[in-house]
């Protein structure tokens, strides 16, 4: 077999040198041929289009004979509570869509008033603490660019990002006021975990980010096998101020996620086959009738993911501001994240 042919023949060769036996392939490295990484293996898969087709999937309406074996099996999968939910009555779901996105009953989530900043959904702490470096952990010992995560920097102009000094590093750019630094905060929502997501303090929203990227899973096993996942994802990136400064909140798609929305944001639309991978568009929410944003108040309904994803918080706050949390925690939506 020749060097061509072989090359030609690389990705299904590849697939099965990871599936057979090991070794069984082993002759071909005498001509040349190395199998493709896992990595790369994977991220060639088509995830934007596999995500857009299960959503439709999700959309299509079950026969109410069908709709409570279906819901049964995905809550024993997931381990759902369905007594938080504000409706509990599984014919009342339409799809699975409208299911990922069921609402909770009013007294299931209080929101901590005691705390500064809350938890924004239900899910598992991956990682919290101080940005440094301008390297941000994903998951312990894998990290992420702060830059390459939320983009440059826009015009001084833009209220979201403020004026940089003349020659700072880009976590520095972020932090405006002298003795603050810089925080951050990773949540994993896993399938079972409620889907939609809130405000995590009071804050400002004065700019969206959207970075079209690929749609690879999250989960945590993930995070740790590809460096600058985050980075490589469809994202949402809203940016802002709060009474320490510096404040965003990023959703982060992922596989079967390709629907993320921000209530607010009728103008966004996410995983849609008119954007290219590597781009991003931006949209500010300051106008000339609006010179402040978007204001959000502590565990106001912000939006929603369809199945699970991840958020990750960014802001800056003064030295002496502290986490309530321990890493792989499960944490719900208004429960303590930190404070002062």
């Amino acid at each position: 077999m020749s060097r061509p042919a072989l090359k030609l023949r690389s990705w299904p060769l590849t697939v099965l040198y990871y599936l057979l036996p090991f070794g069984a392939l082993r002759p071909l490295s005498r001509v040349g041929w190395r199998p493709v990484s896992r990595v790369a293996l994977y991220k060639s898969v088509p995830t934007r289009l596999l995500s857009r087709a299960w959503g439709r999937l999700n959309q299509v309406e079950l026969p109410h004979w069908l709709r409570r074996p279906v819901y049964s099996l995905y809550i024993w999968t997931f381990g759902v509570n369905m007594k938080e939910a504000a409706v509990e009555d599984l014919h009342h779901y339409r799809n699975l869509s409208e299911f990922f996105r069921r609402k909770l009953k009013p007294q299931a989530r209080p929101v901590c008033g005691l705390h500064s900043v809350i938890s924004p959904s239900d899910g598992k702490i991956l990682n919290f603490g101080q940005v440094k470096n301008c390297e941000v952990e994903q998951v312990k010992g894998v990290t992420y660019s702060l830059e390459s995560f939320l983009g440059p920097r826009t015009s001084t102009d833009d209220l979201s990002f403020p004026p940089a000094p003349p020659c700072g590093s880009f976590r520095n750019q972020l932090v405006t006021r002298e003795g603050n630094e810089l925080y951050h905060c990773v949540i994993y929502l896993a399938p079972g975990d409620y889907h939609c997501f809130h405000s995590p303090t009071d804050w400002t929203v004065s700019h969206r980010r959207h970075f079209p990227g690929s749609l690879m899973s999250v989960n945590p096993g993930m995070a740790r096998w590809i460096k600058e996942l985050f980075c490589h994802n469809e994202r949402v990136v809203l940016t802002g101020d709060w009474k320490h400064g510096f404040f965003s909140l990023t959703a982060v798609g992922a596989t079967n996620v390709g629907s993320i929305r921000i209530y607010f944001d009728r103008d966004l639309h996410t995983n849609s086959p008119r954007y290219s991978k590597g781009s991003y568009n931006d949209f500010s929410f300051v106008t000339h009738t609006n010179k402040e944003g978007i204001p959000m108040r502590k565990g106001e309904h912000l939006g929603e993911f369809n199945l699970g994803s991840t958020i990750v918080l960014i802001f800056e706050a003064p030295k002496d501001f502290n986490f309530k949390l321990k890493a792989g925690q499960k944490i719900r939506f208004g429960e303590a994240l930190g404070s002062l």
